[in-house]
């Protein structure tokens, strides 16, 4: 988890235009990746779909890679971390806080599919690691109070003591997976990840970290 320092804010030479040109090529460029997936998002169909031309595109992002580096960052990543720790507190028992984290993460990517699919792109691009560096976005330092969160409660001896990579693949992973389901039965006649269906299975998870 990652937290982000002095992202450098758009050049105040920047035309008013120019500012809504970007915005609508991000917007769009999500929009695809909500409605066609990510593996249709090309840079030919989003200057297409944006009405400009493939050198705008190119003159702001550097390829497909490029693009979906900086949605995730300036678009996803903030706008995640503020959904999942709403109402979350640090000095909440396990069960409780786990409950309310996968709820939130539940409820912000049924509303933003295009985050989720580009949580999921940044889980496993090597890519990510470089804007990281090139951003001064230092690992261990977002979402601070959910790693403070897990410190405190192995340091009570209430779950197994564990590196912070593992707390993350143990107990997030699943509701990643729950997650690919639902979208998946979107489009099918019954819907099977309800609240309920993520609440139990959080549970589930629970039992397995708890001494």
């Amino acid at each position: 988890m990652y937290q982000q320092e002095d992202i450098p804010l758009p050049d105040d030479n920047m035309r008013p235009k120019d500012l809504d040109k970007e915005a609508a090529i991000r917007n769009i460029a999500l929009q695809i990746i909500s409605e066609e997936g990510l593996e249709n998002l090309s840079m030919q169909k989003l200057a297409k779909a944006a009405n400009v031309s493939p050198r705008t595109i190119y003159i702001k992002y550097e390829n497909k890679e490029d693009l979906l580096i900086k949605l995730f960052i300036e678009e996803v990543l903030g706008n995640y971390e503020t959904a999942m720790l709403d109402g979350f507190s640090d000095t909440m028992d396990f069960q409780t806080g786990m409950r309310k984290l996968w709820l939130n993460i539940f409820h912000y990517f049924r509303q933003h599919q295009p985050a989720f699919r580009l949580m999921q792109y940044g889980k496993s691009s090597p890519l990510l690691n470089k804007a990281f560096q090139q951003r001064n976005i230092r690992e261990g330092q977002y979402f601070a109070p959910i790693l403070r969160f897990f410190e405190s409660q192995a340091a009570a001896r209430i779950i197994k003591h564990y590196p912070h990579e593992i707390y993350l693949a143990l107990l997030f992973s699943p509701v990643f997976e729950l997650m690919n389901e639902y979208f998946d039965y979107q489009q099918r006649p019954k819907q099977i990840i309800s609240e309920t269906v993520i609440l139990e299975c959080c549970d589930s998870v629970i039992k397995s970290i708890l001494l």
